[in-house]
C-alpha cells in the first residue's frame, strides 16, 4: 500500500471560548499558515518519527494493530493556543483512517480525536478545536443542548484578521482549563456570557456588522479576565491592541490573540515583541 497522510490546520477561536465544555457556545476558524501533517507507510512494525506521545495515543484508540512507518510534523507554533496538539492527533486519526480503509465520518472526529487527549492522555481540553479541525473553516458551536450542534459558516463573511503571538510568553493550555475544571460552579455564570458573546459574533457576522462582530470578541476577552488569572503580558498585548484602535480576544488558552483592527495596532504588537500575521482562514 502506498503512503497514506492526513493533515489538519491551526484554530482560532474568536469569541465565546472557552465555553464549549460548560455547555456554552463558540465561534472559531482555522487558520491555514499552519497545520499538522502525518504520513502513514507499510513497515514490519510501528515507528513514530519523531516520537509522540499525541501519536502513539491516536493510533494505540483507532488502529492498536498498526504496523508502519508513521512520520509527522507540525508548524503551529508551540503554546500559544493555536490547538497544535489537537491538529497532531486530527491528522494522525485520518492517515489512519486512509491507510486502513476504515472512513471515519466527519461526526465522529471530533469526539474521537478529545477522546485521545482527554480520556487517554488526561489532558484538560473541550471540543471546539476539534469541530474547526474536522470541518475545516469557520464554524458556530452550541453545546446548549442534550447534542452539540454544529453550523458552518462562510469564513468570507469575517472582516480581516490580525492574530499575534509571543513565543516567549508560551503556555500550555491545559493548565488553563483544568483551573476552571476544579472552579466549575463558580464560573457557571461567566460561561453563559461568554456563550452569549459567541453568538452575538454569529450574528454580527450574518449581518456584516462589523463594529458588533469587534465587540462581541472584546467581551468574549473581558469576560476571561473576570474568571481567569491572566498572564500580566498577554493583558499588555491585548491593551497595545485596544489602544491602537483593535479589538482583541484570545484565540485559545495560550496567549495568541485574534481580532480587527488598523494596521497600526498590528505595528504596536510587533514593537511589544509578538509575532504579528494577517491569517489565511
Amino acid at each position: 500500500m502506498p503512503s497514506c497522510s492526513g493533515s489538519a490546520h491551526a484554530r482560532a477561536a474568536l469569541a465565546g471560548n472557552p465555553s464549549d465544555g460548560y455547555g456554552g457556545a463558540v465561534l472559531a476558524v482555522t487558520v491555514r499558515d499552519f497545520g499538522a501533517r502525518v504520513d502513514v507507510s507499510e513497515a514490519r512494525e510501528l515507528h513514530v518519527d519523531p516520537p509522540s506521545e499525541l501519536v502513539h495515543a491516536a493510533i494505540a484508540r483507532f488502529a492498536p494493530e498498526t504496523r508502519a512507518l508513521v512520520r509527522w510534523e507540525c508548524s503551529v507554533p508551540r503554546e500559544v493556543g493555536l490547538a497544535g496538539s489537537s491538529a497532531i492527533v486530527v491528522a494522525t486519526l485520518r492517515a489512519l483512517a486512509a491507510f486502513h480503509e476504515r472512513p471515519l465520518p466527519l461526526a465522529e472526529l471530533p469526539a474521537l480525536a478529545l477522546a485521545v487527549e482527554v480520556e487517554d492522555l488526561g489532558i484538560a481540553a473541550g471540543l471546539q478545536d476539534r469541530v474547526a479541525q474536522a470541518y475545516d473553516t469557520l464554524v458556530f458551536m452550541d453545546f446548549s443542548g442534550e447534542q452539540p450542534a454544529y453550523e458552518v459558516l462562510d469564513p468570507a463573511m469575517l472582516p480581516p484578521l490580525y492574530l499575534a503571538w509571543r513565543t516567549d510568553t508560551s503556555a500550555p493550555s491545559t493548565l488553563v482549563h483544568a483551573d476552571l475544571r476544579a472552579r466549575r460552579a463558580e464560573v457557571a455564570t461567566g460561561m453563559r456570557r461568554l456563550a452569549a458573546h459567541a453568538r452575538a459574533a454569529r450574528a454580527a457576522l450574518l449581518a456584516a456588522d462589523h463594529q458588533g462582530f469587534a465587540r462581541a470578541l472584546d467581551r468574549s476577552y473581558d469576560e476571561r479576565a473576570a474568571m481567569v488569572a491572566l498572564d500580566p503580558r498577554h493583558v499588555a498585548m491585548v491593551e497595545t491592541a485596544r489602544a491602537h484602535g483593535a479589538s482583541a480576544n484570545y484565540a485559545g488558552s495560550g496567549g495568541a490573540i485574534v481580532g480587527i483592527g488598523p494596521a497600526e495596532a498590528r505595528r504596536a504588537l510587533e514593537r511589544l515583541g509578538c509575532r504579528v500575521i494577517a491569517p489565511s482562514v
